[in-house]
């Protein structure tokens, strides 16, 4: 195979922030969120230079390792080999380790990177949405988060025999969330290993029809969220390892609040109804941001700045 040809001007990625399980969708539901990261990556001469601004600056490797970067080989070594070298321009808003998929929307943004760089990768039937879903859900280890990244809006994520899949729906009109960050990380493997390896039998049945009532709060009827968004099977079992964000998520539901814990913590998503107010309850130690559903999900952007 000879090796590919790659663009000779540089390519921008735009991608969003997320907020996986949503309560009772665990490792299946997912929301993109209109918070975004931007990468810019072209094709240099020969080595790795990886420059950083805004969240992670200062913490991330900036060579070959980080995970952004390790993305794009991936991707390379399926478009048939890799560049000689890269440079690797990010503006990070998505804040790191909180439970809000900055990990997923590196994958993506890399696979993304990749697949704009190589000359033939536009014409390439192997290597559509779907193959880019499934290699960046291997890489991130489950699709929860990259899904929702990769296509927008409200996702529904599975994975079988050969990788993961997706299917995506319009979130209802009108929804706003509303995310509490915490200023402590939160560690996705610390809190996994707080979950038990059984369940209550009820717990398991009360948590499948929660999640089937929230496709259809979260698509049709937002009023029945605050139901829709019991959870019995994970929250209450990480609840050690980020006692803040569970109390404030308890405190948001006694006052009629949607709310849940975001991915693996420590951030609390709230679904507020329109114009209701949330500043009172950003208590010492969060920071309240109100965003928009990304309806788009992950985009490439021309250089006129218009997502395509």
């Amino acid at each position: 195979m000879a090796d590919p040809a790659y663009q000779s001007h540089p390519v921008r990625v735009r991608v969003p922030a997320t907020s996986a399980n949503l309560g009772p969708g665990f490792d299946a539901l997912g929301l993109a969120l209109d918070l975004c990261d931007e990468i810019e990556a072209a094709v240099a001469p020969a080595g790795v230079q990886v420059t950083v601004e805004g969240a992670g600056a200062g913490e991330v490797p900036l060579d070959e390792d980080h995970l952004l970067v390790r993305a794009m080989h991936a991707a390379f070594d399926h478009l048939g080999g890799r560049p000689p070298g890269l440079t690797v321009r990010c503006r990070n808003r998505i804040p790191h380790a909180r439970g809000l998929g900055s990990s997923s929307a590196a994958i993506v943004a890399g696979i993304l990177l990749a697949r704009a760089l190589a000359v033939e990768a536009a014409s390439d039937a192997d290597f559509d949405v779907a193959a880019v879903l499934r290699l960046a859900s291997s890489m991130e280890g489950h699709p929860d988060n990259v899904a929702p990244c990769l296509l927008g809006g409200f996702t529904i994520a599975w994975t079988s025999e050969d990788g993961a899949h997706a299917v995506r729906l319009e979130p209802a009109p009108g929804l706003r969330p509303a995310v509490f960050v915490p200023s402590r990380r939160g560690l996705t493997e610390e809190a996994r290993g707080l979950l038990p390896e059984r369940v209550p039998h009820a717990d398991a049945a009360a948590n499948a029809g929660r999640s089937a009532l929230l496709v259809h709060a979260l698509t049709s009827d937002p009023s029945l969220l605050l139901t829709a968004t019991e959870d019995r099977l994970h929250q209450d079992y990480r609840a050690p390892a980020m006692e803040p964000s569970i109390a404030l998520v308890r405190r948001l539901r006694a006052a009629g609040v949607p709310a849940v814990i975001s991915g693996a913590g420590p951030s609390v998503l709230a679904l507020p109804r329109p114009g209701e107010e949330l500043t009172g309850f950003a208590s010492a130690g969060f920071d309240m941001r109100e965003l928009a559903v990304s309806r788009d999900g992950a985009a490439v952007v021309p250089p006129h700045g218009e997502s395509r």
